[in-house]
């Protein structure tokens, strides 16, 4: 991957899933150009709802979310963004970036009144595109669900990349015992996908173990 510009990989722990209603707690990033990683974590705002769904996969209580001890959520993204502003590609790379960049854009927009993504990097990476492609270039079809719909959740993409995944998760209001979600270690596991679907390469010592699939090799 010499000589080639990759974009940040972020991720971010939230008290729920919509960005109106919820608020973001921890933010996780690692630029793949020079490994370096971001991660902080703030108290989401008064108004902010907790989601016990949400409570529940990243093991946190209200109260430690609303930790007054803990920097602001508005100086949580503050440090990010200037964080960002550093790196020499600002794109970012997520799985589903319409939630995490979403989020990052709604509230900057509430407390800069500015969308940070535009007009120079508002076109994020989708981890869930790039390993539908690769699934159908593998199999000759889509991984969907039941209903037709897309199944490349991250959990079938660490599995397609040979991962196991070692997270909580909830299905249906089925707990599956795991880790619970971490935004840097969320990110390093998707910047070890990308490695693996986008160049057929490990990336990362932790994940070193796991050996990539045959189909995955160039």
């Amino acid at each position: 991957m010499k000589n080639i510009l990759l974009p940040i990989v972020v991720d971010i722990e939230c008290s729920g899933g919509s960005p109106n209603e919820h608020g973001i707690w921890q933010i996780g990033a690692v630029d793949l150009n020079t490994m370096e990683e971001f991660l902080e974590e703030g108290r989401i705002d008064d108004e902010d709802k907790v989601l016990e769904e949400a409570a529940t996969i990243i093991g946190k209580t209200e109260e430690e979310l609303r930790d007054s001890n803990k920097q602001s959520q508005k100086e949580l993204l503050d440090k990010f963004f200037n964080w960002l502003e550093t790196r020499k590609m600002k794109t970012l790379l997520c799985h589903l970036p319409e939630f995490d960049e979403g989020f990052l854009r709604n509230k900057a927009l509430k407390y800069f009144k500015r969308d940070p993504f535009w007009p120079n990097h508002h076109r994020p990476f989708d981890l869930h595109t790039i390993g539908q492609i690769k699934f159908f270039e593998i199999n000759g079809k889509f991984l969907t669900k039941e209903d037709n719909n897309s199944d490349m959740g991250l959990g079938n993409i660490l599995k397609l990349c040979g991962i196991e995944d070692k997270r909580r998760s909830l299905n249906k209001g089925k707990l599956k015992e795991g880790e619970p979600h971490n935004a840097l270690e969320d990110a390093k596991l998707t910047a070890e996908c990308f490695s693996r679907l986008m160049f057929g390469k490990k990336l990362l010592d932790e994940y070193s173990k796991y050996e990539i699939p045959g189909e995955l090799r160039k």
